[in-house]
Parts: C-alpha cells; structure tokens; sequence
C-alpha cells in the first residue's frame, strides 16, 4: 500500500468526491466532517487523560451491565452535541445509552441520516495508555422525512450503511472510513489540528499472518474455532510457520492492525456468551462494512454479519473479520466441525 504524501485534508477530500457527483447534497460529507470534529475533541483529552480528573470509572455503569469510563461519558457527550447542533444528523444511537437519542427540531427532522457510536472502544484500557478508538456507522432513514426520526432507522441490517468507520487514538491519531466508493484513512496533523489523508483507498491483504482472539477464553469455543486456532499455531500456507498472535484487547486497535498488514480478527460465541459479546449496531456492523468494502469478509461464523436484520438496539453477536483467504481458513475449519 502506498502511503500518500500529498497534504489533503478530510475537508478537501470530502469537497473534492462531491464534485464527481454533481447531484449531490453534501449531507454525508457534512456528517464526515462533523464526526471528525468530534474526533479532535475526544482526542485533546486522551492525550490529556493522565493530567486531569478523567481517567477511572464514572461510578455507573451502561445499559451493557460494564462499568462506565469517565472518559467514555466524555466521547459519549462531544460526538451527541457535534452531531446535535450540526445540520446532517437526526439522531443517534449509542452504546452508551439506553435508547435512542431523538434530535427533535426543525433542521435535524430534515436530515436523511441517522448514527450509530461506540465513543470510546476499548475504553478498559484508557488507564493503562494504550490505544482505544471511536467506531460509527451511518445509515439512511426510513423514516419521514421532516418527522422525528424512529427507532425503525436504527434497526437496518448492516448492508444499508452508506458509510462506516473508526477513529484510533493511539501513537497518532487515525480517522478511516468506507463508502461504498473505497476506505480511506486520516491522519491528524497537530501542526495544523486537520485530519490529512495519509493512507488513501485502503485494501485489506488477501492473508496475512496475524491473527487475533482472547486466548484465554480458548476452552470456552466451538471445536471449529478450537481447530482453527490450533491450525494458526502450527503451520500455515504461506510461509510453513506458526501465524502470529496480536491481541490488544482493543477491537480498534486490532481490526485497524489487520486490515493495514493482513490478519484476521475473532471475537467468538463461549459456553458464557452464547449469543456473542460484542454489539451488532455499534462495533460489528461498522467494521464488517469497513473490511468487506477493502476486499475482505466478515461474518458470525454462519452469516454474513450484514446481511443480519437487528431485532434489539444493543444486540450482541459473535464476529470473525479479516482477511479473504484466511477467513475462507477459518470457514473450512467451522464447517467441518459442525
């Protein structure tokens, strides 16, 4: 992948795409740079964190039944009120809170799109300085138009997102999002405070020899993640050595690591967790949309995981993402298991 050093910021990309589509309102690109915004704001108080009264737990906990960040309620509160008083957005959903939030006014009843955030992936690691992120996907409504957006807008199976990504607050500051028109990756400049595309039409690896899970949860898996794991560390096609594991314990950080050198991440159902752990709406669907549009797949370990229709705001789900041929490994693996 050729790194780009052209100085464009997210803004100039943005303008710059509108113009091969001279039919189009900009809304979408005004929700863009909106969230990148949001972004930057989030951003000075993770470099910050350890200075001020913003690391620890908030004393509550969500409606996941996890204990609540400080600076997750921080991420939380910035991207609402960016998107809140902007004119691109009616409304969002976040892991965060227990329903919808409703941005019932006049301008914001006319927007066409609604968003869905995990402010602060992997927030259990904010005490400890290592990367977390921001993950959002972006759907159009459903609803009517000029009426206050529904729940039913949240609700869509991933495949109706028009545009998806992640922020990584981590040695610098990375903003990559998907349309259906490629993914493209934003470094922030602090000389400038501008998010600059760095890493442009990004493309997942067709394999790789990473691969990352929580092995400690290992006799908690199905057999066909068991023999799958197992086939990682003993030999693997490529090179006819044991593929590597790099887990973070942030989804950010992971997936973002994969899709730039080529890997696979997994996020399995256990005997605890039948149903998966990870959020559908707000973690799952944004990456698998992401890596699906940069040449890869994603799936549950039966479905395509955009092709799932969400019955709940805040349902869970197994994920497996990465790159083609070492998920089509893994596929092998499950199916002759079952």
């Amino acid at each position: 992948m050729n790194v780009n050093r052209r100085v464009l910021t997210l803004d100039e990309f943005t303008i710059q795409q509108l113009r091969d589509f001279p039919n189009a309102t900009g809304e979408l690109s005004n929700l863009l740079r909106d969230i990148g915004l949001a972004a930057k704001r989030v951003n000075v108080e993770v470099n910050k964190a350890g200075l001020v009264d913003i690391l620890g737990d908030a004393g509550n906990m969500n409606v996941q039944g996890e204990d609540v960040k400080k600076l997750d309620v921080f991420a939380n509160n910035q991207f609402m009120g960016v998107l809140r008083h902007g004119i691109s957005c009616a409304g969002i959903g976040s892991e965060e809170l227990d329903d919808i939030a409703v941005f019932d006014d006049e301008i914001s009843n006319q927007s066409k799109y609604v968003c869905l955030f995990d402010p602060l992936d992997g927030s259990g690691n904010i005490d400890v300085n290592v990367s977390i992120g921001t993950i959002f996907g972006v759907y159009r409504r459903v609803s009517e138009k000029g009426r206050p957006c529904t729940k039913a807008d949240f609700l869509q199976a991933g495949i109706k997102q028009v545009a998806a990504g992640y922020i990584i607050y981590g040695s610098s500051t990375m903003m990559v999002y998907a349309t259906r028109r490629g993914v493209n990756g934003f470094t922030l400049d602090p000389s400038i405070g501008e998010f600059t595309l760095s890493h442009p039409n990004i493309k997942c690896p067709l394999s790789g020899n990473i691969y990352s899970v929580n092995h400690g949860n290992f006799f908690q898996f199905g057999d066909g993640v068991k023999k799958y794991i197992d086939q990682c560390q003993k030999k693997n096609k490529s090179n006819g050595g044991p593929y590597s594991q790099r887990y973070i314990g942030s989804m950010v950080s992971d997936v973002h690591r994969n899709l730039i050198k080529g890997g696979i991440f997994m996020y399995p159902a256990t005997t605890d967790k039948q149903n998966g752990k990870l959020r559908l709406q707000y973690e799952c669907n944004p990456f698998a949309f992401l890596i699906e549009v940069a040449g890869g797949k994603a799936t549950d370990g039966k479905l395509r995981i955009l092709d799932i229709v969400p019955e709940t705001l805040h349902q869970r789900s197994a994920f497996f993402g990465g790159s083609q041929h070492m998920m089509e490994e893994l596929e092998d693996c499950m199916k002759n298991s079952n």
